[in-house]
């Protein structure tokens, strides 16, 4: 059967959607605290992006047509087992994000809807209609997702490109007079700093998952993953800065919403509603994005015969339905979740898991493709050139890490390990057939 493809601007609206979730909004209040030091910050994450970038263009580019991005590509070089454990943390990881995004959609509702935020019922009665229709419009095909994702990512990047432009007319310069005001050391907030900002480029590898049904992946791939890096490295550097210069640091740090605050600067109060009309759409864009990817993922683990064979179903479409559809069950429950009181708290920490399991995603893929290489062309000029640009990213995946805390790398650990006992099952179901 013949399908429906990604081509270029829906598979770099899809890196770019899945990059620019609804962190960006609220991130320049987190980055004040430490001063014009975090925009050194955003420009050395945006270089570990570029790090990781290449490794999983430079993968696509071997395994040319092949869904599953990091999961494949662990596999390449590490075998059946760490690919699992890829694939495992990182199935996990988007559909907890996937549950805090529906989770902030709803609170930017709220600014329009006010009854959301008065009335849980309704909250997540909201939340679900949106979810599955999300999952709706993902099950007709991976075309229409691309569209809709094209279409909410120029309405997301709108306002952020019009604020950090115009934003620059209104800057004062005094503001920018402090580099350092955390209390800590230059190269500690550093450190700090661009480890907050990192984690605002995952989603740099999503045109790789969905490689299969993308036209011509050897070269949409490389040139949508690059052109999205760029745009959203652009977005966030100019928007960050705009919103120092225009704001205090004092005052800053404090906003609950600092690119409102900067649009009722420069256009009025009445450019407030349009900054949060555009979270909205942002945060719906990337709901969108990663619903998609959470249907890819189990499905190329299951072709593979390491995950349950129902997750590779597809429908009428060419779409793993099934998959799809389970994966949104469980953001569901996690949206009914947070909404039970005694439950938050766990939801919350869940959500910090998802993010440390999405960077062993990225450590595992340097150190496969670091692999793949050597075995590919031995020692070269060529070969070190790669392996050391593998290296960044390995090291960058390493910090970014370490930067989540003690706390979250041990509990990211046993989350890993519970998903051995599946990886067995599996194992013997396949020495069985």
């Amino acid at each position: 059967m013949s399908r429906k493809k990604l081509g270029f601007w829906t598979s770099s609206s899809l890196v770019i959607g899945n990059m620019i979730g609804s962190g960006i909004f609220l991130l320049p209040s987190a980055l004040a605290a430490y001063g014009t030091v975090s925009i050194l910050g955003w420009i050395i994450s945006a270089f570990g992006a570029a790090a990781l970038a290449f490794v999983f263009i430079e993968f696509s580019k071997m395994l040319p047509g092949t869904s599953g991005g990091p999961y494949v590509y662990s596999r390449k070089g590490l075998g059946d087992f760490p690919g699992f454990l890829v694939a495992w943390g990182y199935w996990i990881s988007v559909w907890c994000a996937n549950a805090a995004i529906i989770i902030a959609l709803i609170g930017y509702l709220g600014v329009f809807f006010p009854i959301l935020k008065a009335n849980s019922f309704i909250a997540v009665a909201t939340s679900l209609a949106i979810v599955w229709s999300v999952v709706w419009i993902n099950t007709r095909g991976i075309r229409e997702a691309g569209i809709f994702s094209l279409v909410t990512t120029i309405l997301k990047i709108t306002p952020l490109i019009a604020i950090a432009l115009v934003g620059i007319f209104y800057i004062r310069l005094e503001n920018f007079s402090l580099f350092n005001i955390s209390g800590v050391s230059n190269i500690k907030a550093l450190t700090a700093t661009a480890t907050l900002t990192f984690f605002a480029y995952m989603g740099i590898e999503c045109a790789t998952i969905p490689s299969g049904d993308i036209e011509n992946p050897k070269r949409t791939i490389p040139r949508s993953t690059y052109f999205g890096l760029a745009v959203v490295a652009i977005v966030y550097i100019l928007g960050t800065t705009a919103l120092m210069g225009i704001i205090p640091a004092e005052t800053l740090q404090y906003s609950q919403s600092p690119f409102s605050d900067a649009a009722a600067i420069i256009w009025g109060p009445w450019a407030e509603n349009l900054v949060a009309f555009g979270a909205i759409i942002s945060t719906l864009g990337a709901l969108n994005g990663w619903i998609l990817i959470q249907g890819q993922i189990p499905a190329a683990i299951s072709r593979d015969k390491l995950f349950p064979p129902i997750f590779a179903k597809e429908n009428k479409n060419g779409v793993p339905a099934l998959s799809l559809i389970i994966s949104s069950a469980l953001i569901s429950a996690l949206v009914i979740m947070n909404y039970s009181k005694g439950l938050v708290k766990a939801f919350e920490f869940v959500l910090l898991l998802s993010s440390m399991t999405s960077l062993i995603a990225y450590l595992f893929t340097s150190v496969s493709y670091a692999i793949v290489t050597g075995n590919k062309e031995g020692v070269s000029k060529e070969f070190k050139i790669k392996i050391s640009l593998a290296s960044v990213a390995f090291l960058f995946a390493i910090w970014a890490i370490a930067g989540s805390g003690v706390e979250i790398v041990y509990w990211g650990f046993i989350l890993l390990m519970l998903g051995i006992p599946l990886y067995v099952w599996m194992l013997i179901r396949k020495n069985k057939e």
